[in-house]
């Protein structure tokens, strides 16, 4: 360990000693629905992948398997941990970012051993704080969350805190950052793909409104190891759901502002904004958005530590955004029938600063639920170009059992 990362791993357990008392002295009596039990959890997935800039297809075979305990030692504490484990089933016909196969198109999904979560925690309806590695997920995932759709995990050294300060009042919680472990694996041969050490300060304080709920946030994050990532976020977020007979009208409004910030010797600046309407209706969520990430031909807005495949198409096209800026037009549809649950999603990609078109996606996805057990998901996304990037078709089986 460096001396800078030592100080600040000191600064941490400074932080998080004082954090940690405050959250818990309030909270140490109250009893914890959390129950002591074991984790158990494997996912088996194909992932085919055809992309004109490459001429062979990949074909990804892989499975995860999670095991883990959840140790509940005392009223309102607990003690978490689990490790991954991620391998190639029938040889590795894709480029996993670690394998050297760059003939193929991209499956990042590398071979991987690793403690994903490990962390202590003191919580119950009020106040609580949680210390170690852990699942950082913050509102809808758009610009901090786990990337759970891989089989490596995204996870943070962090500690965070929650206070919920009474009835009608705000949520406020706070996160320290240390570092990243990112979904690349955590034996990937290339370091900035294993992890990023990170000094991160997030306020994310959400209020209670006679109509929806509003989020005010600001983070802080200055990157260590890529510095030109390093930003600082500011934003609000509107979202509600009003009921209108037998159906329903739902909402988010949000915008965001971001800058460079601490070591980025860069002079950088753009700005987000979503809206997205929706009707549910007879069982059926329609959907529509405007999503605008915005770019000036030198910089496009950044979210490095969200759930991208979450956002602007399955097929994975912008998980970084352009420098001429991103705009997504969608709309879609999803629900669930029986034991099914289905979903249809079309986007139409421009530049924020040109409105040149970049190209269009459909997007569908069938997930079936056996039993209280296992689960499997059907998924398609089709890429077609306009002139950014290639025409790219990518299809997903899987099967999940959870313990």
């Amino acid at each position: 360990m460096n001396t800078k990362c030592g100080v600040r791993r000191h600064t941490l357990a400074v932080v998080a000693a004082g954090a940690l008392y405050i959250g818990v002295h309030a909270v140490v009596a109250a009893e914890t629905a959390a129950t002591s039990a074991p984790v158990v959890e494997l996912r088996y997935r194909y992932e085919n992948v055809d992309d004109a800039a490459f001429p062979l297809t990949a074909n990804a075979n892989t499975l995860r398997l999670r095991l883990g305990y959840r140790w509940v030692f005392a009223p309102s504490w607990q003690v978490y941990a689990d490790g991954m484990h991620v391998q190639a089933l029938f040889g590795d016909r894709y480029n996993s970012t670690a394998n050297g196969k760059t003939q193929y198109p991209t499956v990042a999904d590398p071979k991987a051993d690793a403690i994903s979560q490990f962390y202590v925690a003191c919580t119950d309806d009020t106040m609580g704080g949680t210390l170690g590695r852990q699942r950082v997920i913050l509102d809808n995932q758009r610009f901090f969350g786990n990337s759970g759709w891989r089989q490596n995990e995204q996870t943070f050294d962090a500690l965070s805190t929650r206070f919920a300060l009474g009835d009608g009042a705000p949520v406020v919680r706070y996160l320290y950052l240390d570092r990243v472990l990112r979904v690349f694996g955590h034996e990937n041969p290339n370091p900035l793909l294993r992890d990023w050490d990170l000094t991160g300060h997030l306020v994310n304080i959400s209020q209670p409104l006679p109509l929806g709920s509003l989020t005010g946030y600001g983070y802080w994050v200055e990157n260590h190891d890529i510095a030109t990532l390093s930003a600082r976020t500011l934003g609000v977020r509107w979202t509600g759901t009003h009921p209108v007979g037998d159906s329903a009208l739902a909402w988010t409004l949000e915008y965001a502002d971001q800058s460079d910030w601490s070591n980025n010797p860069i002079n950088q600046g753009a700005t987000y904004r979503l809206f997205e309407p929706k009707l549910v209706w007879r069982g059926t969520t329609f959907k529509a958005g405007w999503e605008v990430l915005g770019g000036d031909g030198n910089y496009g807005f950044s979210t490095p530590y969200a759930t991208l495949h979450a956002f602007n198409g399955w097929a994975d096209r912008f998980l970084t955004t352009p420098k001429s800026g991103l705009r997504d037009v969608y709309a879609g549809a999803e629900g669930v029938i029986g034991r099914t649950a289905w979903a249809v999603v079309v986007h139409d990609f421009r530049a924020d600063e040109s409105d040149s078109h970049y190209g269009k996606e459909f997007d569908a996805s069938l997930g079936y639920t056996l039993n209280t057990h296992w689960n499997g998901l059907l998924k398609f996304a089709d890429y077609r170009s306009s002139g950014f990037a290639t025409d790219e078709r990518k299809i997903w089986i899987s099967l999940e059992y959870r313990y």
